[in-house]
């Protein structure tokens, strides 16, 4: 469609007329600037159309529901409680299995220990029979022997007089007596602990 204003503009370009002479340049005028106004207008209705038509669609498609911010917080915080849950199971078989993995090294460690010891043990029971038999020169090997030892936690089990305890001792040999408790009257072979344990019993003679 023709514009009306280029039909204007093409009649003053022929007819090679200016604006303010000749008896319609009145009308002319007001031609041109209701021309003027008509381009003004336009221009401002597209400029105002391209900036307010994108903003209020994207206002409506960014238009937040609250519901379903609701939801989505609820599922997020579900997931990471989830989350957190399994990783404190893992934290705390790990912790678990740590001291798991701990206390059957130490238990390791002292089964090889007690087993190293009771090899040793009849080393002590010769030096106790050479001594017995008046043997000064092993006193320095069983003292240097049994004092290692002691310090790592052996221990003797050798007193007398004391009430029989079967977790200790193994009675060997019975006397008569006056009807008490059973009572441990020699020694025939020294008993040893360690650390608290019971590695060999002591074998006694016994007055009941």
């Amino acid at each position: 469609m023709t514009d009306p204003s280029d039909d204007v503009v093409s009649d003053l370009d022929n007819d090679n007329v200016e604006v303010g002479q000749g008896p319609d340049a009145a009308d002319l005028q007001a031609a041109l600037d209701a021309l003027d106004e008509l381009d003004a207008n336009t221009v401002l209705d597209v400029d105002l159309g391209d900036l307010v038509a994108p903003n209020q669609g994207r206002t409506e498609a960014g238009a937040d529901d609250p519901s379903a911010v609701d939801v989505d917080l609820a599922r997020v915080m579900a997931e990471r409680d989830e989350y957190l849950d399994t990783a404190r199971r893992v934290q705390a078989d790990f912790e678990n299995y740590k001291r798991r993995v701990d206390s059957q090294r130490v238990e390791q460690t002292q089964r090889a220990a007690e087993s190293l010891v009771v090899e040793l043990l009849p080393v002590l029971d010769a030096c106790d029979a050479a001594l017995g038999h008046g043997a000064e020169d092993v006193v320095p090997i069983q003292s240097a022997l049994y004092g290692t030892l002691e310090r790592k936690g052996l221990t003797r089990v050798d007193q007398i007089d004391v009430a029989f305890d079967p977790e200790v001792h193994e009675a060997v040999l019975t006397e008569a007596g006056d009807g008490g408790d059973p009572l441990v009257v020699e020694i025939m072979r020294t008993g040893y602990s360690w650390n608290g344990r019971v590695v060999r019993p002591a074998m006694v003679k016994v007055r009941s």
